[in-house]
């Protein structure tokens, strides 16, 4: 269950309406799809786990860590549907912010995301 009083989150959460929630996402420090090169990786540290994300192109990522590694699914390739507020409302431009719940295409949500890393690929960077 996702704790809505949880103190990593930056933004207070109590009486957003949409509107409010679209302004805030402006505001946050965290990872947009549109800034990742094929081969980055996103540590995602949650509440209860460490996920890493590789950016395959697009919306996919192979996934490892927390609950994929639990069920034996770790390096599994799926896409990321975006982040949301413990709600239904969904950013599908933000891979992971934290105070914000990540969303993996196979419908597994995360604890509140505490901290984001990018490490990106040495490749990607030589290029550029």
């Amino acid at each position: 269950m996702h704790d809505p009083d949880d103190t990593a989150c930056s933004i207070p959460l109590r009486g957003l309406t949409l509107d409010s929630l679209a302004e805030a996402i402006d505001r946050l420090e965290g990872v947009w799809k549109r800034n990742l090169r094929w081969g980055d990786r996103v540590v995602v540290v949650t509440r209860n786990s460490v996920y890493t994300l590789r950016a395959l192109g697009g919306d996919e990522f192979a996934v490892s860590g927390g609950w994929f590694d639990r069920t034996g699914a770790e390096d599994r390739v799926l896409r990321v549907n975006g982040c949301t507020w413990g709600g239904r409302a969904i950013n599908e431009d933000v891979v992971a912010a934290p105070g914000l719940f990540l969303e993996f295409g196979n419908g597994v949500q995360t604890t509140r995301i505490q901290k984001v890393e990018v490490w990106r690929d040495a490749e990607s960077t030589a290029t550029n």
